[in-house]
């Protein structure tokens, strides 16, 4: 097992706490989107990447907005006293986060401001205000606003006789003051920016756009009839988005969730508003006081709002501007399942396959694996979970209607509190009961966020199981731009636990005993902690790679392990609250998080075991929630060929010195600086292409 360079002080010292002990996790997913936005800034990318670092940095932002703001909000509001690890109050976070997000937001603005649209418009792909378009283009727009836009448009008055109306989650508004010129009166009106049109119109001459705010605002006399235009401000609002309050514990989960989905979509709170810097103080604060927010709730955005719609412009043909799409290779032992080797399950049985998302093809693995399962006739059942996936057209969820119609036990898990796709979930799953597919919507009070499948084989006069244990969703749609890990396997050991955590999921069972899984919340804590603690000796060394580490518990077993002598090097995407290299407390510890093409999301645990070393793989993060909140399933990987495969993508990304930050003692991260040159993500196309052409074997080569 690879160790690293790790130095060794000269002494050891007792910890004494300049600082606090853990990170705070809030201002720690701040950091995580700062590093996101330094991906916007950086001009050796091409242009069409920048601008979807911009729209990710956007969109992040609005959900740290609806779930995590809005909990700090709500201890407030409960009085809650309660301080976070770190010694924070949920005041005292709020007004970091506060001072945080407008020093993050001012550099998301000056990105798009002066670097990226006058880059784009050199490039062709022009964002225009009003006073920019020609005679030409303004007719055009006068032709799509009244065909196109003006009929679905709705202006609400606020007067005696109209309250202020509702405005709706993450919505893009108009705020528009009007006089009539006979009474000189002025009133107050809403034009919402309906989500259902494009939000970036073409226009007539080459790639030049104009944001949809921006047309109706210039055609709000043909809204407002007769009326003076005084003035016009786009605004928009952030709401309480998260589901995790609903009662778990109620007869009808369903019926629960799908009235909360109600309920939040009209009394939801507020939480942010985003307004145009020229925004009267009359406005604002006519809006401050119907959405009921304070001062500090309000952000001035001096540019287009709502940055994260600027992904669309991404799927312009315009190969130039962006990174050469990658095709994903089928794994050397799944080539040719359709054709010359017809039998995966026999595949399976000569040996566990693992998969590298998105390197190793997703359709040719998994998608596979569940097609071939649907399809075989020796097949009695298939179980699986489902927490995203991409809907009733879902290759995946369209072989479980099919393995249904044949008359196969299916039985779909299906987590209807995954947040953001609650209602998108409970369609599907609707689309699989009418198939006569089992539905079950998990166990009462906890998540079920494990990516698990198992597939029960007649053969022979005996029954034979086959399974898929992942870290990713099956979703073929982030399956192509998300990192993550499949493990295929016909273990005896591991489908006797698989059958069992299903029974445990769709049943009445207490089981908490596994013979190689570990499960969250029965046995995943324990497991970890003892695995670390193991490692709590001169010579032991642990790898983890996860999206996040705020668990105390677990920081506290790597604090102790890198005293006892332990080298641990830690890859942690996002919220990291363990502070490393600090003398007397972490120094034998490295945390490095890895920004790039794709999204980092596989969850990889590794230890040395005394040199014979250990690895997992598995859905959770080393989150409380994670660990006792929700279930998931962590699996060991037995297979000699398959552990260094592991280890290989482990190397791989500890050795980048492109897409890499450093975590500092202080808890500041920094660029690792450029020496090799090695960027993780191009590494692993590099050896996925090998293995397709046959070089090395099994694509294991040096790092």
């Amino acid at each position: 097992m690879a160790v690293g360079a790790h130095p060794e002080p000269e002494s050891a010292p007792v910890f004494s706490p300049a600082s606090p002990r853990y990170i705070n996790r809030e201002l720690s997913r701040l950091d995580f989107d700062e590093r996101v936005l330094a991906m916007a800034e950086d001009p050796k990318l091409r242009l069409l990447e920048r601008v979807r670092f911009l729209a990710i940095f956007s969109q992040n932002l609005d959900d740290f907005f609806q779930v995590r703001v809005a909990g700090l909000k709500e201890q407030v509001l409960a009085a809650v006293a309660v301080a976070s690890p770190d010694g924070m109050s949920p005041l005292e976070q709020l007004k970091a986060i506060r001072t945080r997000v407008e020093g993050l937001v001012d550099r998301q603005v000056s990105i798009y401001n002066r670097e990226l649209v006058p880059a784009l418009e050199e490039a062709e792909i022009a964002i225009v205000r009003a006073e920019e378009v020609s005679k030409k283009e303004l007719a055009q727009l006068h032709t799509v606003f009244r065909e196109q836009i003006f009929p679905v448009l709705t202006p609400l008055a606020v007067d005696p006789g109209h309250p202020f109306p509702y405005i709706s989650h993450l919505s893009l508004n108009l705020a528009v003051m009007v006089r009539d010129p006979h009474r000189k009166q002025q009133r107050f009106a809403r034009v919402k920016v309906p989500p259902v049109l494009p939000r970036f119109i073409s226009l007539i001459e080459g790639e030049r756009f104009m944001p949809l705010e921006d047309v109706i605002a210039l055609h709000l006399p043909s809204l407002f009839p007769g009326m003076e235009i005084v003035a016009r401000h786009p605004f928009r609002v952030t709401r309480d988005g998260d589901l995790d309050d609903v009662d778990s514990d109620a007869e009808d989960l369903l019926a629960a969730i799908q009235t909360e989905l109600r309920r939040r979509r009209r009394h939801a709170r507020v939480v942010r508003l985003e307004v145009d810097p020229g925004m009267s103080p009359e406005v604002l604060e006519l809006l401050t006081r119907e959405l009921e927010l304070q001062p500090a709730d309000v952000y001035q955005i001096d540019g287009l709002l709502d940055m994260g719609s600027l992904v669309t412009l991404t799927s312009l043909d315009r190969p130039d501007l962006k990174e050469e799409t990658w095709t994903p290779t089928t794994q050397p032992r799944l080539r040719g399942i359709a054709a010359e080797v017809p039998d995966l399950f026999a595949v399976l049985r000569a040996g566990d396959i693992l998969a590298h998302h998105p390197y190793d093809s997703f359709a040719t693995s998994v998608e596979a694996f569940i097609d071939h399962a649907s399809s075989d006739p020796e097949v009695l059942a298939i179980k699986q979970t489902l927490y995203r996936t991409s809907g009733p057209a879902s290759p995946i969820v369209r072989a479980l209607i099919r393995a249904a119609e044949r008359g196969k036990q299916v039985v779909a898990l299906v987590e209807i509190k995954a947040r953001g796709d609650e209602q998108a979930n409970i369609g599907w799953a609707r689309a699989l009961e009418e198939a006569n597919v089992h539905v079950v919507y998990g166990l009462l009070g906890l998540k079920t966020h494990a990516k698990v499948t198992l597939v029960v084989r007649r053969e022979r006069g005996h029954i034979q199981h086959y399974l898929h244990v992942g870290t990713g969703n099956y979703n073929p749609n982030t399956a192509r731009i998300y990192e993550d890990v499949s493990l295929l396997s016909s273990d005896s050991d591991l489908g006797a636990d698989v059958t069992e955590l299903f029974n445990l999921l769709t049943g009445y069972s207490r089981q908490s005993r596994y013979r190689k899984l570990l499960v969250a919340p029965t046995n995943l804590r324990l497991g970890i902690t003892q695995l670390i603690e193991r490692e709590a000796v001169v010579g032991g060394r642990v790898i983890i790679k996860v999206n996040n580490l705020i668990d105390q518990e677990i920081i506290d077993a790597l604090y102790a392990a890198s005293q006892s002598g332990a080298q641990i090097d830690l890859l942690v995407r996002s919220m990291c609250s363990l502070r490393p290299g600090v003398p007397g407390l972490s120094e034998r510890i490295r945390v490095r998080s890895i920004v790039g093409q794709f999204l980092e999301h596989s969850r990889i645990f590794a230890f040395g075991n005394g040199g014979r070393p250990e690895y997992y793989l598995g859905s959770s993060d080393l989150m409380p929630r994670n660990l006792d909140r929700r279930v998931e399933a962590v699996v060991p990987v037995t297979d000699s060929r398959l552990r260094l495969r592991l280890q290989q993508i482990l190397d791989v990304s500890l050795a980048d010195d492109v897409l890499a930050w450093d975590l500092g003692p202080d808890g500041s991260w920094h660029r690792v600086p450029t020496v090799r040159g090695l960027n993780s993500h191009n590494r692993f196309k590099e050896l996925a292409l090998e293995s397709a052409h046959g070089n090395g074997v099994g694509g294991l080569t040096h790092a």
